[in-house]
């Protein structure tokens, strides 16, 4: 990736000095950087905000809660976890930030919950067939309130930021069927990764 990103960079320099306008390149290179340190300090403000509110969630009982709502879906996916509460709570609590779109929070929960996958596949140097749907779901994952592209968009001048919502809705929901179909596919019933 930071191939690409010096490339872009070289391409830009190069064009913007042959056409002449290196002092435009300039310019733009200075405003946008200052724009993308006070977008980044903006965004962690709330991802501050929802990582305490999962902490508080976590502390008040309220991730249980969220554990048994959510277990009966999970089990769909997950039929081997079924007495894994620790790994159920932390892929729930992952579900639970991506539902919100908080995908900058969800990162943390994602990782606890894989660590929790990781430790139930005996440390093995292979992905198991939930370690490899868990990444789908994370990846794909259905948005009800997706709130850091809510936020970017209101940054951006938009008047309606949550006009979107039924597609994010329609959309989320299509890859995240089609991402476990794949992955359940990926995987024959009895099959070892």
């Amino acid at each position: 990736m930071g191939f690409f990103f010096f490339a872009a960079a070289a391409a830009s320099l190069v064009f913007g000095i042959m056409s002449g306008n290196i002092g435009n390149v300039s310019a733009a290179v200075l405003e946008e950087s200052t724009h993308a340190a006070e977008l980044s300090i903006k965004l962690l403000g709330s991802l501050c905000f929802w990582g305490g509110m999962i902490k508080v969630a976590e502390k008040s009982g309220l991730v249980e809660l969220i554990c048994n709502l959510l277990r009966p879906l999970l089990l769909l996916v997950f039929p081997k976890l079924k007495n894994e509460k620790a790994a159920l709570g932390a892929i729930s609590m992952n579900i639970s930030a991506n539902l919100l779109g908080l995908g900058n929070a969800a990162t943390p929960l994602g990782i606890s919950a894989m660590k929790e996958l990781h430790r139930l596949s005996g440390f093995s140097g292979y992905a198991t067939k939930e370690m490899v749907c868990f990444v789908v779901m994370n990846t794909a994952s259905l948005q009800l309130l997706p709130t850091t592209v809510a936020f970017l968009r209101m940054e951006s001048g938009v008047l309606k930021p949550l006009d979107i919502l039924p597609a994010v809705w329609f959309v989320s929901a299509c890859s995240l069927f089609i991402g476990i179909a794949t992955a359940k596919a990926t995987f024959p019933k009895g099959e070892k990764p």
